[in-house]
């Protein structure tokens, strides 16, 4: 993994040592140890679910990344999200947002939200919306589970948001995946359509970078953005996306 040094926004955003976009490969409580106090301004991240080293959707079964197996005990899953949140909120902007992707997950027969740790958080907790990803998961021992939550937490009460795309709290988007890798993504679209939501936020954060849909999305949306990955294959993943979408000619 790379050694991160100390980043305030001067040393960010105009050094040439670190040109946007910035994605290292790093765990992200070291990136965001190495973050200055209200630096960033928009948040939209994903968290590995701690789904198991396998898990299975429809016919399809996951493995675990490379250098990360998904299966924490509970409570220190849901304890080293609090420190991630809380980590987050310290490097974001008075008034910024993170939109934090998660869902419900059946663990022992019995159902785990994750209010029982966003709660905990120094976050104020904004909005739910629900996005119907239509997962495949057809176990006849429950309703079909066929969704994920997006929860908007701010930093204070008062934001830049804005519905510019005039969605409601309900989504209908497919989840994507990115040559055969990254089977279940987030959507690049649906990241952009929430970046899109917040047209003050100069500089993107995503501290589980994954294959780079949030990296992808605010270059789309011209924005800086900066985010980090513990795996070395997905960090080049990503890297190697936002190389090809730099290079990409435009209409304008």
């Amino acid at each position: 993994m790379q050694k991160v040094e100390n980043l305030d926004e001067t040393t960010l955003l105009q050094s040439t040592c670190y040109r946007l976009p910035f994605i290292v490969n790093s765990d992200c409580l070291s990136f965001l140890n190495s973050l200055q106090n209200d630096l960033i301004d928009l948040t939209v991240t994903s968290p590995p679910y701690n789904l198991g080293a396998k898990h299975h959707t429809g016919n399809n079964v996951f493995e675990a990344y490379d250098e990360y197996i998904d299966d924490m005990p509970e409570v220190e899953y849901q304890e080293q999200q609090i420190k991630v949140l809380n980590e987050i909120y310290r490097a974001t902007k008075q008034g910024g947002s993170l939109m934090y992707n998660h869902k419900n997950r059946i663990k022992n027969g019995k159902q785990i939200t994750p209010y029982e740790w966003l709660l905990k958080t120094d976050w104020t907790l904004k909005q739910e919306v629900v996005w119907f990803n239509g997962s495949q998961n057809f176990d006849k021992c429950r309703f079909y589970p066929m969704t994920e939550r997006i929860y908007w937490l701010s930093k204070g009460t008062d934001t830049n948001f804005v519905n510019a795309i005039n969605q409601h709290d309900l989504i209908k988007d497919s989840a994507e995946g990115t040559d055969k890798e990254h089977k279940r993504a987030f959507p690049v679209k649906l990241a952009q359509r929430l970046i899109m939501c917040f047209p003050d936020a100069e500089l993107i954060f995503d501290p589980y970078m994954g294959s780079g849909t949030t990296a992808i999305a605010a270059i789309k949306e011209k924005r800086k953005v900066i985010g980090c990955e513990l795996s070395e294959k997905y960090t080049k993943i990503s890297n190697d996306r936002i190389k090809n979408e730099l290079s990409a000619p435009t209409l304008f």
